[in-house]
């Protein structure tokens, strides 16, 4: 990458930092002409720096203030992503909506979501009528979902018999028998990837009302053997599952980063074993484990100097046109969200609550 070096600073939680901002990461990017620089989130924003860009994962009312600081005296500097787009990611009732909002044409493969309801306490759990249409298993998720330890408690409920061990708020997904495997999509601007990974074993139906309580697990695609009760829960072999076409799931990834205005998240997919063509998105995630993606290394340090690119010819009209096609596009969200939050009052966003102190997310 020709002229200065562009600089990101970064502030994340610690787990984050470490799975993320590895040597190979580091060193790669630095050769390309970026440096990525550690945001000490202790002291304020604009005491640090300069910066071009701002990747963060990292939430609270304080830091969204020095965020809106920031890019008022950095008007020309990208922040990644903004705060008002990532909340709606913190909700799982909004954070599928957008799923349901997406239109894309494709006439060989279908796409949605699973029948859910939201419980907001005890009483409506228990209450027949609230779960019309809704059929078990079902999946019980906490409602808020930060990315804390918390927020990854789910459990799989086969009857009503062991409702009264769920904590609400939660979001009650109907389970939907998918082969056992999971796809997990990861996007990065315009790179998408798509890998597939263990899930939990399909239920057949006939076995439903000899099976009591329910099982807990931490995430989906990555549970222990310690969080299994007993065989039938132990995960499928993946070698003989087709991918989903990848065409198809770049259709739909495109389509959430437009609506979300986001361009660092991955969602999870399931193909309905009933319907081989229809597939359901069951979560999404902001900046998610990259580490995981192979060659997230490359595929990160691109979409870095696709950002140093692109402030390069905020600058220089005469480049403009040599990167509008590859850049301004792939990045319209970023450059529309950021400058929104310099207009926006602090604390907006879905309703999921914060504390006023920068809190890091533990995942």
């Amino acid at each position: 990458m020709e002229g200065r070096r562009f600089c990101i600073g970064y502030a994340l939680a610690p787990k984050k930092r470490h799975s993320f901002i590895q040597d190979s990461l580091v060193t790669l990017a630095a050769s390309r002409g970026v440096d990525l620089v550690r945001i000490d989130t202790d002291r304020p924003l604009l005491d640090q720096g300069p910066f071009d860009c701002i990747l963060h994962k990292f939430y609270g009312e304080d830091w969204r203030k020095q965020l809106m600081e920031f890019r008022v005296k950095n008007p020309n500097a990208f922040i990644l992503d903004s705060p008002d787009s990532i909340e709606r990611l913190h909700n799982r009732i909004s954070m599928l909506q957008v799923v349901s909002e997406l239109k894309i044409d494709n006439p060989d493969e279908s796409f949605g979501i699973p029948k859910q309801i939201v419980i907001y306490d005890k009483e409506t759990l228990f209450d027949r009528q609230a779960w019309e249409g809704l059929k078990f298993p079902v999946i019980a998720k906490p409602l808020v979902a930060d990315g804390s330890a918390k927020s990854h408690k789910m459990a799989l409920v086969f009857n009503h018999d062991c409702l009264n061990k769920l904590k609400p708020p939660i979001v009650l997904q109907e389970f939907v028998n998918h082969g056992g495997v999971i796809f997990k999509v990861y996007v990065v601007g315009q790179y998408v990837k798509c890998v597939k990974r263990k899930s939990l074993p399909d239920e057949p139906e006939a076995k439903l009302g000899n099976v009591d309580g329910l099982l807990s697990f931490s995430q989906v695609s990555n549970m222990t053997p310690r969080e299994k009760i007993d065989d039938k829960h132990y995960m499928m072999q993946l070698d003989d599952t087709e991918m989903p076409p990848l065409s198809f799931v770049t259709d739909i990834a495109r389509g959430l980063r437009r609506s979300m205005n986001l361009n660092l998240f991955n969602f999870d997919v399931i193909r309905d074993s009933k319907i081989g063509t229809r597939y359901l998105i069951i979560d999404i995630n902001y900046f998610p484990g990259y580490a995981k993606m192979p060659g997230y290394e490359k595929v990160l340090t691109d979409f870095f100097c696709d950002l140093a690119q692109k402030k390069e010819a905020l600058n220089n009209p005469d480049k403009k046109k040599d990167v509008e096609d590859k850049i301004v596009l792939d990045l319209q969200s970023t450059d529309q969200q950021t400058r929104k939050i310099g207009n926006d009052e602090i604390g907006g966003g879905q309703s999921v609550e914060r504390e006023k102190k920068g809190t890091p997310v533990q995942d």
